[in-house]
């Protein structure tokens, strides 16, 4: 069983595809692969930031109100 993907992980993982791409590292026949897995990253990582720029704003607001 893998363990649940993190942020980090997942840039990792893309900045290791973009090294690839632009180093043209990767063969034509991967290159769909990966650039369909970027994506599904990049959606990933766009979802983390968006969930904790919401929890700091809820967690801000609360400080702000005295109930912290």
């Amino acid at each position: 069983m893998s363990e649940p993907l993190s942020y980090e992980a997942a840039f990792k993982e893309l900045k290791q595809i973009e090294s690839d791409i632009a180093g043209e590292s990767i063969s034509v026949d991967l290159l769909a692969e990966k650039i369909q897995r970027a994506s599904l990253l990049l959606q990933f990582c766009q979802a983390k930031l968006r969930a904790t720029e919401e929890e700091v704003g809820k967690i801000i607001s609360k400080m702000e109100k005295g109930g912290a």
